[in-house]
Formats: C-alpha cells, structure tokens, sequence
C-alpha cells in the first residue's frame, strides 16, 4: 500500500507519502509548516514536494488518509476537499483519520494521557489516551478549567496555551501538531489490520454560528 496523508485542521500544514509492506510502515518523504492562514497556498505545494521527493507519481498512490480534525473549519475543510479530489480523480479509496490521534500517535507514549488541540473561543479539543495507539474514550471540547485530567500529562499546542491551568510546564505539551507522517502510518496501521477507517468527512463537535434566516419581521408603513 503507498498512501499519501495530509491534515490542515490545525494551524500546521502537514504533508506525507507513507508505504507498508510486510517489514511495517516507511515514510518515504514528509513536510510540515505552521501558518494558520495559508492552508489553502500551501497544502498542494506541499503534496507535489512529497510526491517528488518520495520518488513517486500521485498515479502511483493505492490510497489518501486525511484528518478530519476536530478544528476550525476553514483550515479543515481544505484538507478534506483536496483529499476527495484527489481520491476521485485517481480513483483510489480517502479515509479519515481523527486528527488527535495523530498527535497521540506522534507521541510515543506507552502510559496514560490526554490530547487537546486548540478549540478557540477558550476551549479545547481533547480525548483520553490509554498509550500512543489507543484513545479510550470520544473526544470532546470544554473548557480546559472543566477538564478532570486525573493528573496525566496532557500533550498539543490545547496544553501549551493552557499549561497554566493544567498544572504543567509548556515545554511538557510536545508534539504541538499533528504530523502527516504519524497520521499515515495510523491509517496503515489499521488498514492492515482490518480496521475501519471513519469517513472523510469533518468532525463537527459545535453547531454551526451561521444559522438560517427568521421570517423577517413586519415593518408598519408610515403615512402622513
């Protein structure tokens, strides 16, 4: 299997080819960059540099993983349109991959803790990690204040804006970002497996500010 992954649902614009074969999974090329507002420039420059330096054509690709956040839906819906895109003009299969455990697995833990993403608006997004591979539970946005850490370290750029609150030092939060290159191999990973992949859709875990129109309200006509 040669997968290309990519995730834009955080302010990092992250980019990989990954291969799997029987010795395991090989990232054959990966890039990263941070810049919240430029998902759009700089996601499919970020592909065809991947794609080159892993000396492969996108023809060549059996498969595209893509995270489906939670984030801020601009930056997410660009990864998520490029990827059934992509998908549909090679013919080849899209699957999500949610974008914390991305994080999680970029971690390389092997006990407890928990990932949170910056949610904006003072919250975060966040789950519960039993080690690098395993969520143990959905992932969810509150309040960091609200959040019953049980005192597991707690990891992402949601734990350096808040390390304060969660009793713990910045440095502590690392990996910030998820990265392509984790995100490929967890979706090989499970691929192999026999796993299910979730759909390459969004994870939406607000309603919508935009909401649709009320009748609008009679206005009495003055006459004089």
């Amino acid at each position: 299997m040669l997968l290309l992954a990519f995730d834009t649902a955080t302010p990092a614009v992250t980019a990989a080819v990954c291969e799997f074969s029987g010795s395991g999974v090989r990232v054959r090329a990966s890039a990263s960059s941070v810049d919240a507002r430029r998902h759009g420039e700089l996601l499919t420059p970020s592909v065809r540099d991947v794609a080159e330096q892993a000396g492969v054509t996108l023809g060549e690709l059996t498969h595209i993983a893509v995270g489906i956040g939670p984030g801020p839906y601009t930056g997410l819906r660009v990864g998520l349109s490029t990827g059934h895109a992509l998908a549909d003009a090679l013919g080849i299969p899209c699957h999500g991959v949610a974008t914390l455990d991305a994080i999680a697995f970029a971690s390389g833990r092997t006990t407890p803790f928990i990932a949170a993403s910056d949610a904006r608006r003072k919250e975060v997004f966040w789950a519960h990690y039993a080690d690098a591979t395993t969520r143990t539970g959905e992932i969810s946005v509150d309040r960091p204040a609200d959040i019953d850490t049980g005192g597991l370290p707690v990891i992402g750029h949601g734990a350096q804006m808040y390390a304060e609150v969660f009793g713990q030092d910045e440095a502590a939060a690392e990996p910030l970002y998820p990265s392509a290159a984790a995100l490929g191999e967890v979706a090989l990973r499970r691929l192999a497996s026999g796993e299910e992949l979730p759909e390459p859709r969004p994870l939406y875990l607000r309603r919508p500010d935009a909401v649709v129109p009320g009748t609008p309200k009679k206005v009495r006509q003055w006459q004089a």
